[in-house]
Parts: structure tokens; sequence; C-alpha cells
């Protein structure tokens, strides 16, 4: 895949301290990149370089193969940029708003009116032209933010914690949107929320202390951890209540660990966590011990290391720098 965004050996020093050390990775068309780190990680430092906000002290950033610092104006116009805060004036109209971001962007004084159709429609905005955007829900105004980014029709789009504040309708519809506009361009996601990595994004870059840690999709970064042993060898079980017979079955089971033992639930079945002393796949003697000591098998499955267990696993030695990410 033919890279769109490269950012190759990038640092980023304030006076003698780096923010940014030696950070290298691509994005290519038609991929979700989700890019990770701790607070004071350097990522916004990282975003900000990317769009052409700050240079690098060393390294360079390409987008679409233009050099960010030799052509600034060129590479940014292959960006929409939605940072947290969308940049959005209140007291302007929708559509005011949005076409005054489309001559901001360099659109032609004809196509004005064709690109601010074309957003709105895509952003679901098309019947909200004429409101004010300060009397707009937080959900509304992220598409509005949204709207501004791709006003220009970009081949980049950087997003920066898209759904913060999004209700749970709100972030699915905008979970979707991301995809579909993948289609077409690049996109650099920013988030906290792990669970939307997963569902969103092809690749995710994890950083921290300023370096980059990990590089890979979110199921083989899973993978690699469980490989590695630290965080996937566990299998859940469902039985029903009273579930002390199953759990000391299991517990005197040969490669059994440790078994912890869940809250009841409503319907009366109980989730035994079993950890495992390997990755060996024991499903299959896990099921006749719990069968074996008279206790019903309503459940059984793997536990796979999630891209939380990944990311902690990654970060948990590095301490803050201070950034606000």
């Amino acid at each position: 895949m033919e890279p769109v965004v490269v950012v190759d050996r990038v640092t980023k020093r304030y006076g003698s301290k780096p923010a940014v050390r030696e950070l290298s990775f691509s994005v290519g068309k038609g991929e979700v990149l989700g890019f990770l780190g701790p607070n004071g990680a350097g990522k916004t430092t990282t975003m900000r370089m990317i769009t052409g906000f700050m240079p690098p002290s060393d390294g360079r950033v390409l987008v679409d193969g233009v050099d960010m610092v030799d052509a600034p104006l060129a590479a940014r116009r292959k960006i929409g940029y939605l940072p947290e805060v969308p940049p959005l004036y209140p007291e302007m109209e929708v559509r005011e708003f949005l076409a005054f971001a489309a001559r901001l962007r360099g659109v032609g004084r004809r196509d004005v009116e064709g690109a601010v159709e074309r957003v709105s429609a895509r952003c679901g905005l098309a019947g909200a032209g004429t409101a004010i955007i300060g009397t707009l829900s937080r959900g509304y105004r992220q598409r509005v933010g949204l709207a501004q980014a791709l006003v220009h029709d970009p081949e980049v789009l950087v997003l920066d914690e898209p759904t913060a504040g999004l209700d749970p309708k709100q972030i699915h519809e905008t979970r979707l949107l991301i995809r579909e506009l993948a289609r077409d361009r690049t996109v650099v996601l920013s988030t906290h929320i792990l669970s939307e990595v997963t569902v969103t994004c092809d690749r995710v870059v994890i950083i921290s202390g300023g370096r980059l840690r990990a590089e890979d999709s979110p199921e083989r970064l899973a993978a690699r951890l469980a490989t590695a042993g630290r965080g996937s060898a566990v299998v859940e079980i469902e039985t029903a209540s009273p579930a002390e017979a199953a759990a000391a079955a299991l517990t005197a089971a040969p490669g059994v660990a440790s078994v912890n033992t869940g809250s009841e639930t409503a319907e009366g079945t109980v989730v035994l966590q079993v950890a495992l002393e390997d990755d060996e796949d024991r499903r299959s003697e896990l099921a006749r011990t719990v069968l074996g000591a008279g206790a019903p098998l309503l459940g059984l499955r793997r536990a796979g290391a999630s891209l939380e267990d990944v990311f902690l696993e990654l970060t948990a030695s590095e301490a803050e720098d201070g950034e606000t990410a």
C-alpha cells in the first residue's frame, strides 16, 4: 500500500526537553490509523506536526509526497483537521460557517455552494443549514466540526477525539461515517476510547515517552501479547449457582493457576475466570472437569488479551513527560 502520510524520524524538542523522539510511521490510502498513548506521550505534539501547526525539530512529515516544512501550504491543503474542541463560531449559521471554511481552504468561489451541500449531506446537516451553531447540541456541533474538516475534500483526515461527549447513538453514527470516509481517503484517529479503536481502526500506533512502542493491527497486537504469555491464558466458564464445587474442581485441575468467581447474575448463573499456567488450549479438559464436578456447563470461551491489555502493558512503565495530550 502506497503511504499517503509519512512521519520520518521526527523529533520535537521544547528547549532541551524532547516531547517526541525519532518517531516513524506511515499511513496508506483507505486506512484508518488509531494513534494512542497516555497523557504526556507526545500525541498532541505529533498531530500538530502532521497537520502543520508546528514544525519538527528534526525529521520530516510528508503528506501525499509533499514535505510539510518545505511546502506547508500545499501540504496543508491536503489535510482536514478536527481538533478535540471543534473550531466553530457559535454566532454563525451552519451554512454560513461552512462556506467561510470552504473559502479559507481555497475552494473556488463557484464551487463553494456545491462543497457546502456535499459535506452537509454527508455529515447529516442538510436540515440544519440556517441553525445558529451556538444553539446546537454537542452531537451536531461535532458534525459541523467534521464538515469543516471535509469541505475542501482533503486526501487526509486527522481527527482528535472525534466522539468525545457524544451519546451512544451519535458515537455509532460517527464511527460508521469514519469508516465510510476512509473508503477514498486516509484517516488518522486519536482517542482515549480503546473500544473505539478496535471497531474503527485498521492499524494502531502506540507511543509513550515520545517514542514508538508498537505498530500493528489491534488483533495482531493482542495476539503478540498472548504469545508472550502476558494476559490471554484465561478461560471464562459459565455455570449455575452455587458454583463452589465447579470452582474447587477447576482449582485442582492440571495447568490451572487460579480461579476467580464472578458475581451471580439475576438468572442464577456465575462466570468463573480460570487463569492458566501456560498458553495451551485446555478448554476440553476444563469442560470435563466442570461436568465431572456435577455442575452444569452453560458456556465456555477463551478470553483473549484486549487492546486495553496491550496498551497498559506497553505504557505502564513510562512516566508522563508533562504534555497535555
